[in-house]
Protein backbone atom coordinates (compact mmCIF):
# COMPACT_ATOMS: atom_id res chain seq x y z
CA UNK A 1 0.00 0.00 0.00
CA UNK A 2 1.69 3.40 -1.12
CA UNK A 3 1.47 6.16 1.03
CA UNK A 4 0.28 9.39 -0.71
CA UNK A 5 2.28 12.34 -1.00
CA UNK A 6 2.21 14.62 1.78
CA UNK A 7 1.84 17.58 -0.95
CA UNK A 8 -1.09 15.87 -2.38
CA UNK A 9 -3.03 15.72 0.92
CA UNK A 10 -6.35 17.58 -0.79
CA UNK A 11 -6.10 13.80 -2.68
CA UNK A 12 -6.74 11.73 0.11
CA UNK A 13 -9.93 9.70 0.16
CA UNK A 14 -11.00 10.80 4.11
CA UNK A 15 -10.34 14.66 2.76
CA UNK A 16 -12.41 14.12 -0.06
CA UNK A 17 -16.00 12.27 1.40
CA UNK A 18 -15.60 15.37 4.16
CA UNK A 19 -15.45 17.98 1.64
CA UNK A 20 -18.37 16.38 -0.26
CA UNK A 21 -20.42 15.56 2.49
CA UNK A 22 -19.72 19.32 3.53
CA UNK A 23 -20.95 20.43 0.17
CA UNK A 24 -24.18 18.55 0.29
CA UNK A 25 -25.00 19.43 3.89
CA UNK A 26 -24.21 22.99 2.80
CA UNK A 27 -26.12 23.01 -0.42
CA UNK A 28 -29.49 21.20 1.70
CA UNK A 29 -29.14 24.25 3.96
CA UNK A 30 -28.43 27.21 1.31
CA UNK A 31 -31.60 25.62 -0.68
CA UNK A 32 -34.25 25.34 2.19
CA UNK A 33 -32.88 28.79 3.47
CA UNK A 34 -33.20 30.58 0.64
CA UNK A 35 -36.89 28.71 -0.54
CA UNK A 36 -38.02 29.96 3.55
CA UNK A 37 -36.50 33.57 2.53
CA UNK A 38 -38.42 33.94 -0.56
CA UNK A 39 -42.24 32.17 0.86
CA UNK A 40 -41.65 34.96 3.25
CA UNK A 41 -41.10 37.93 1.25
CA UNK A 42 -44.00 36.20 -1.20
CA UNK A 43 -46.00 35.82 2.13
CA UNK A 44 -45.38 39.48 2.49
CA UNK A 45 -46.66 40.48 -0.76
CA UNK A 46 -49.80 38.67 -0.53
CA UNK A 47 -50.92 39.99 2.32
CA UNK A 48 -50.27 43.82 0.71
CA UNK A 49 -52.02 43.09 -1.88
CA UNK A 50 -54.65 40.46 -1.53
CA UNK A 51 -53.27 38.20 -3.86
CA UNK A 52 -54.84 34.16 -3.79
CA UNK A 53 -51.75 32.23 -1.98
CA UNK A 54 -52.75 29.23 -4.48
CA UNK A 55 -51.75 31.29 -7.16
CA UNK A 56 -48.23 31.88 -5.74
CA UNK A 57 -47.30 28.40 -4.07
CA UNK A 58 -49.17 25.59 -6.29
CA UNK A 59 -49.37 22.33 -3.74
CA UNK A 60 -46.07 20.85 -5.31
CA UNK A 61 -43.84 23.22 -3.94
CA UNK A 62 -43.43 22.38 -0.85
CA UNK A 63 -43.32 18.13 -1.91
CA UNK A 64 -41.06 19.06 -4.46
CA UNK A 65 -38.61 20.73 -1.81
CA UNK A 66 -39.29 17.51 0.35
CA UNK A 67 -38.10 15.15 -2.15
CA UNK A 68 -35.08 17.09 -3.45
CA UNK A 69 -34.13 16.57 0.44
CA UNK A 70 -34.81 13.15 0.20
CA UNK A 71 -32.53 12.77 -2.49
CA UNK A 72 -29.79 14.76 -1.31
CA UNK A 73 -30.22 12.61 2.17
CA UNK A 74 -29.88 9.24 -0.12
CA UNK A 75 -26.46 10.36 -2.22
CA UNK A 76 -25.06 11.28 1.42
CA UNK A 77 -25.78 7.67 2.39
CA UNK A 78 -24.41 6.36 -0.62
CA UNK A 79 -21.44 8.62 -0.22
CA UNK A 80 -20.79 6.85 3.17
CA UNK A 81 -21.68 3.69 2.90
CA UNK A 82 -18.85 3.76 -0.67
CA UNK A 83 -16.38 5.32 1.37
CA UNK A 84 -16.95 2.70 4.60
CA UNK A 85 -16.63 -0.17 1.84
CA UNK A 86 -13.81 1.48 0.61
CA UNK A 87 -11.66 1.59 3.79
CA UNK A 88 -12.45 -1.93 4.49
CA UNK A 89 -11.17 -2.43 0.78
CA UNK A 90 -8.15 -0.56 1.97
CA UNK A 91 -7.78 -2.54 5.17
CA UNK A 92 -8.47 -6.21 3.33
CA UNK A 93 -5.61 -5.12 0.84
CA UNK A 94 -3.44 -4.05 3.46
CA UNK A 95 -3.96 -7.64 6.16
CA UNK A 96 -2.97 -9.45 2.55
CA UNK A 97 -0.18 -7.77 1.88
CA UNK A 98 1.03 -8.84 5.33
CA UNK A 99 -0.15 -11.96 5.30
CA UNK A 100 1.55 -12.56 1.65
CA UNK A 101 4.95 -10.76 3.08
CA UNK A 102 4.60 -13.35 6.09
CA UNK A 103 3.57 -16.34 4.34
CA UNK A 104 6.55 -15.81 1.88
CA UNK A 105 8.83 -15.82 4.98
CA UNK A 106 7.27 -18.95 6.79
CA UNK A 107 8.10 -20.60 3.80
CA UNK A 108 11.27 -19.10 2.73
CA UNK A 109 12.71 -19.88 6.37
CA UNK A 110 12.60 -23.59 6.57
CA UNK A 111 13.63 -23.86 2.68
CA UNK A 112 16.79 -22.15 3.29
CA UNK A 113 17.67 -24.22 6.78
CA UNK A 114 17.01 -26.96 4.97
CA UNK A 115 19.18 -25.95 2.24
CA UNK A 116 22.06 -25.33 4.83
CA UNK A 117 21.72 -28.67 6.57
CA UNK A 118 21.77 -30.30 3.03
CA UNK A 119 24.92 -28.93 1.87
CA UNK A 120 26.53 -29.14 5.03
CA UNK A 121 26.12 -33.10 4.81
CA UNK A 122 27.09 -33.25 1.34
CA UNK A 123 30.67 -31.03 1.79
CA UNK A 124 31.55 -31.96 5.22
CA UNK A 125 31.87 -35.55 7.24
CA UNK A 126 29.50 -35.86 9.96
CA UNK A 127 29.49 -37.45 13.71
CA UNK A 128 26.51 -39.67 13.97
CA UNK A 129 25.43 -37.23 16.67
CA UNK A 130 26.12 -34.11 14.29
CA UNK A 131 23.55 -36.62 11.85
CA UNK A 132 21.32 -37.51 14.07
CA UNK A 133 20.74 -33.82 15.49
CA UNK A 134 20.58 -32.32 12.22
CA UNK A 135 17.99 -34.17 10.79
CA UNK A 136 15.95 -33.58 13.42
CA UNK A 137 15.86 -30.00 12.74
CA UNK A 138 15.41 -30.77 8.88
CA UNK A 139 11.90 -32.72 10.07
CA UNK A 140 10.97 -29.94 12.19
CA UNK A 141 11.69 -27.50 8.99
CA UNK A 142 9.68 -29.84 6.85
CA UNK A 143 7.11 -30.13 9.58
CA UNK A 144 6.79 -26.19 9.67
CA UNK A 145 6.24 -25.68 5.96
CA UNK A 146 3.57 -29.02 5.95
CA UNK A 147 1.84 -27.08 8.41
CA UNK A 148 1.74 -23.66 6.33
CA UNK A 149 0.97 -25.41 3.26
CA UNK A 150 -1.84 -27.20 4.77
CA UNK A 151 -3.53 -24.38 6.24
CA UNK A 152 -3.47 -22.81 2.66
CA UNK A 153 -5.12 -26.20 1.39
CA UNK A 154 -7.51 -25.85 4.14
CA UNK A 155 -8.63 -22.47 3.73
CA UNK A 156 -9.49 -23.06 0.15
CA UNK A 157 -11.50 -26.19 1.27
CA UNK A 158 -13.60 -24.25 3.69
CA UNK A 159 -14.02 -21.11 1.65
CA UNK A 160 -15.16 -23.51 -1.55
CA UNK A 161 -17.40 -25.70 0.62
CA UNK A 162 -15.22 -29.01 -0.04
CA UNK A 163 -14.96 -30.35 2.70
CA UNK A 164 -14.14 -34.01 2.01
CA UNK A 165 -14.85 -35.86 5.00
CA UNK A 166 -18.19 -37.56 6.38
CA UNK A 167 -20.48 -36.55 8.85
CA UNK A 168 -20.43 -38.07 11.97
CA UNK A 169 -22.38 -37.94 15.22
CA UNK A 170 -20.29 -39.20 18.57
CA UNK A 171 -18.39 -38.17 21.34
CA UNK A 172 -16.78 -34.95 21.39
CA UNK A 173 -14.30 -36.08 24.14
CA UNK A 174 -14.00 -39.05 22.30
CA UNK A 175 -12.77 -37.62 19.43
CA UNK A 176 -10.74 -34.53 21.17
CA UNK A 177 -9.10 -37.75 23.14
CA UNK A 178 -8.60 -39.96 19.98
CA UNK A 179 -6.72 -36.64 17.81
CA UNK A 180 -4.50 -36.04 20.91
CA UNK A 181 -3.43 -39.65 21.05
CA UNK A 182 -2.93 -39.47 17.68
CA UNK A 183 -0.91 -36.50 17.51
CA UNK A 184 1.20 -37.22 20.68
CA UNK A 185 4.28 -36.84 18.86
CA UNK A 186 3.44 -33.84 17.52
CA UNK A 187 2.48 -32.26 20.62
CA UNK A 188 5.09 -34.25 23.01
CA UNK A 189 6.08 -30.79 24.63
CA UNK A 190 3.17 -29.89 25.36
CA UNK A 191 1.02 -30.99 28.49
CA UNK A 192 -2.60 -31.78 27.30
CA UNK A 193 -5.04 -32.29 30.27
CA UNK A 194 -8.90 -33.30 29.21
CA UNK A 195 -10.93 -32.72 31.81
CA UNK A 196 -14.92 -33.76 31.96
CA UNK A 197 -16.26 -32.72 35.25
CA UNK A 198 -20.19 -34.18 34.47
CA UNK A 199 -18.44 -37.26 32.75
CA UNK A 200 -20.75 -36.05 29.88
CA UNK A 201 -20.79 -37.51 26.12
CA UNK A 202 -21.57 -34.34 24.32
CA UNK A 203 -22.88 -36.26 21.18
CA UNK A 204 -22.97 -33.72 18.19
CA UNK A 205 -23.10 -34.32 14.36
CA UNK A 206 -19.38 -33.09 13.35
CA UNK A 207 -17.95 -33.37 10.00
CA UNK A 208 -14.27 -35.00 11.33
CA UNK A 209 -12.00 -33.41 8.93
CA UNK A 210 -12.74 -30.17 9.54
CA UNK A 211 -13.07 -30.58 13.83
CA UNK A 212 -9.78 -32.25 13.50
CA UNK A 213 -8.46 -28.92 11.44
CA UNK A 214 -10.10 -26.90 14.48
CA UNK A 215 -8.14 -28.92 16.92
CA UNK A 216 -4.93 -28.79 15.13
CA UNK A 217 -4.70 -24.79 15.16
CA UNK A 218 -6.08 -24.41 18.67
CA UNK A 219 -3.10 -26.32 19.83
CA UNK A 220 -0.74 -25.38 17.56
CA UNK A 221 -1.57 -21.80 19.09
CA UNK A 222 -1.18 -23.11 22.93
CA UNK A 223 3.05 -24.61 21.59
CA UNK A 224 3.85 -21.82 19.34
CA UNK A 225 2.47 -18.73 21.50
CA UNK A 226 3.75 -19.70 24.82
CA UNK A 227 7.41 -19.09 26.40
CA UNK A 228 6.81 -21.27 29.57
CA UNK A 229 9.30 -23.80 30.54
CA UNK A 230 6.18 -26.72 30.06
CA UNK A 231 3.60 -25.06 28.07
CA UNK A 232 0.15 -26.52 29.19
CA UNK A 233 -2.74 -26.55 27.66
CA UNK A 234 -6.77 -27.76 29.34
CA UNK A 235 -9.30 -28.67 27.54
CA UNK A 236 -12.72 -28.50 29.29
CA UNK A 237 -16.06 -29.69 28.81
CA UNK A 238 -18.96 -27.74 30.24
CA UNK A 239 -22.37 -28.42 30.47
CA UNK A 240 -25.30 -25.71 31.26
CA UNK A 241 -28.50 -25.66 30.60
CA UNK A 242 -28.90 -24.26 26.67
CA UNK A 243 -25.49 -25.30 25.68
CA UNK A 244 -22.47 -26.72 26.56
CA UNK A 245 -18.36 -25.82 26.28
CA UNK A 246 -15.37 -26.55 25.25
CA UNK A 247 -13.11 -24.62 26.75
CA UNK A 248 -8.91 -24.64 25.36
CA UNK A 249 -7.13 -22.79 28.52
CA UNK A 250 -3.19 -22.37 28.24
CA UNK A 251 0.09 -20.56 29.91
CA UNK A 252 0.96 -19.03 26.96
CA UNK A 253 1.49 -15.39 26.16
CA UNK A 254 -2.08 -14.47 26.45
CA UNK A 255 -3.89 -12.11 24.30
CA UNK A 256 -4.99 -8.37 25.21
CA UNK A 257 -8.19 -7.37 25.35
CA UNK A 258 -8.64 -4.89 22.40
CA UNK A 259 -6.97 -7.87 20.31
CA UNK A 260 -9.60 -10.47 21.29
CA UNK A 261 -12.34 -8.77 18.77
CA UNK A 262 -10.17 -8.69 15.94
CA UNK A 263 -7.98 -11.73 16.60
CA UNK A 264 -10.34 -14.39 14.56
CA UNK A 265 -10.49 -11.78 11.42
CA UNK A 266 -9.22 -13.53 8.22
CA UNK A 267 -5.00 -12.49 7.84
CA UNK A 268 -4.76 -10.96 11.58
CA UNK A 269 -1.88 -10.74 13.17
CA UNK A 270 -1.33 -9.88 17.01
CA UNK A 271 0.85 -6.57 16.82
CA UNK A 272 3.44 -5.90 18.85
CA UNK A 273 4.68 -9.09 20.41
CA UNK A 274 7.23 -9.30 22.32
CA UNK A 275 9.10 -12.53 20.92
CA UNK A 276 9.58 -11.11 16.92
CA UNK A 277 10.76 -14.99 15.58
CA UNK A 278 7.17 -15.93 16.23
CA UNK A 279 5.00 -14.98 12.52
CA UNK A 280 1.74 -16.73 11.81
CA UNK A 281 -0.19 -16.83 8.44
CA UNK A 282 -3.40 -15.01 10.51
CA UNK A 283 -4.92 -18.29 9.11
CA UNK A 284 -5.10 -20.86 12.05
CA UNK A 285 -8.07 -18.85 14.33
CA UNK A 286 -10.20 -17.30 11.48
CA UNK A 287 -10.28 -21.19 10.60
CA UNK A 288 -11.35 -22.19 13.80
CA UNK A 289 -14.03 -19.27 13.85
CA UNK A 290 -15.04 -20.88 10.08
CA UNK A 291 -15.31 -24.19 11.24
CA UNK A 292 -17.28 -23.07 14.24
CA UNK A 293 -19.84 -21.50 12.21
CA UNK A 294 -20.19 -23.94 9.87
CA UNK A 295 -21.16 -26.41 12.69
CA UNK A 296 -23.79 -23.91 14.14
CA UNK A 297 -21.26 -23.31 16.71
CA UNK A 298 -19.36 -20.03 18.07
CA UNK A 299 -15.74 -19.53 18.87
CA UNK A 300 -14.39 -16.61 21.39
CA UNK A 301 -11.54 -15.83 23.22
CA UNK A 302 -10.46 -14.42 26.36
CA UNK A 303 -7.93 -13.25 28.58
CA UNK A 304 -6.30 -11.43 31.54
CA UNK A 305 -3.41 -9.86 29.40
CA UNK A 306 -0.22 -10.37 28.09
CA UNK A 307 1.50 -13.68 29.56
CA UNK A 308 -1.43 -14.75 31.28
CA UNK A 309 -2.22 -17.27 29.25
CA UNK A 310 -5.51 -17.37 27.04
CA UNK A 311 -8.96 -19.16 26.84
CA UNK A 312 -10.14 -20.44 23.60
CA UNK A 313 -14.19 -21.27 23.60
CA UNK A 314 -16.22 -23.11 21.96
CA UNK A 315 -19.76 -23.08 22.41
CA UNK A 316 -22.25 -25.29 21.01
CA UNK A 317 -26.14 -25.09 21.62
CA UNK A 318 -27.86 -28.46 23.23
CA UNK A 319 -28.92 -30.45 20.69
CA UNK A 320 -32.66 -30.41 22.61
CA UNK A 321 -33.34 -26.96 22.20
CA UNK A 322 -31.69 -26.98 18.77
CA UNK A 323 -32.92 -29.92 17.09
CA UNK A 324 -33.98 -28.07 14.11
CA UNK A 325 -31.10 -26.45 13.75
CA UNK A 326 -29.26 -29.71 14.15
CA UNK A 327 -31.21 -31.42 11.23
CA UNK A 328 -30.47 -28.09 8.96
CA UNK A 329 -26.46 -29.04 9.84
CA UNK A 330 -27.32 -32.53 8.71
CA UNK A 331 -28.26 -31.24 5.47
CA UNK A 332 -25.92 -28.76 4.86
CA UNK A 333 -22.18 -31.49 6.16
CA UNK A 334 -23.93 -34.02 4.16
CA UNK A 335 -24.46 -31.16 1.00
CA UNK A 336 -20.73 -30.39 1.27
CA UNK A 337 -19.31 -33.52 1.05
CA UNK A 338 -17.18 -33.90 -1.98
Amino acid sequence: MQILNPSRWYLHPVFIFACSIFALATFLVLTVGLYMEIRSALEIIILKFNIDPHTIFPSQTGMTILVLSLLIVVVMAGIFLAFIYYQKTVNLFRLQHNFIYNFTHELKTPVTSLRIYLETFVRHPLEPGDVKKYSENMLKDVNRLTENIDRILNLARIESQNFGSKVTRGSLVALVEAFCEKNASMFRNLDIRIENPTGGRFEHPVNLFLFEILLMNIVSNAIKYNNSPQPVLSIVFKSYLQKVTIEFIDNGIGVDKPEAKKIFRKFYQAAGRDDSSINGSGLGLYLVSSIAMIHGWRASVSSDGKGRGAKFTITIPRASIASVREKKLWKRLKKNVF
